[in-house]
């Protein structure tokens, strides 16, 4: 049951709300990933890197709160708590203690390519059936790919 009515139909609001939902949770494992190896990142590039980690986390967080509101707004209600993040989360798992500059580079070029993987996916589902739901995740995911590009600028 949902307490806040939609103008979208039920089909399309079931291809939009697990669209958002999967957006949701990819953002917030992505932003927590970026804080973690932002904690543990050592290493010549360790200033540089530190500070590139805070702006993903921030974009993350923001588009993450950008989706939630949205589906929340045709009716869908968002699910970031962490049990449903750890199920359903398309990003690898990053490892435990100190991160050597390289290998957070590695990690975060895969995560955010992930990522944008799926977020196109999602692009494509919600064309017909939202695209003002579609035009949010076009958005974000090219803020995403401006991420990947640095970092992978990073590691060459």
């Amino acid at each position: 049951m949902s307490v806040v009515k939609s103008t979208l139909s039920d089909g399309d609001r079931g291809i939009v709300g697990n669209a958002l939902q999967g957006a949701l949770v990819d953002l917030v494992d992505l932003s927590l990933v970026a804080k973690q190896v932002h904690w543990n990142v050592i290493g010549p590039r360790f200033r540089s890197i530190h500070l590139q980690l805070d702006e993903v986390v921030a974009s993350g967080r923001q588009h993450a709160d950008t989706v939630a509101e949205r589906a929340a707004a045709i009716g869908v209600s968002p699910d970031g708590r962490a049990v449903t993040v750890a199920k359903t989360s398309g990003i690898d798992e990053v490892k435990d203690g100190w991160i050597k500059d390289g290998q957070v580079v590695r990690a975060m070029v895969a995560a955010l390519a992930a990522v944008i993987g799926r977020m196109r996916e999602r692009i494509l589902a919600t064309a017909e059936a939202d695209p003002v739901s579609q035009d949010i995740l076009i958005g974000l995911t090219a803020d995403l790919e401006k991420h990947h590009w640095m970092f992978q600028a990073e590691s060459q």
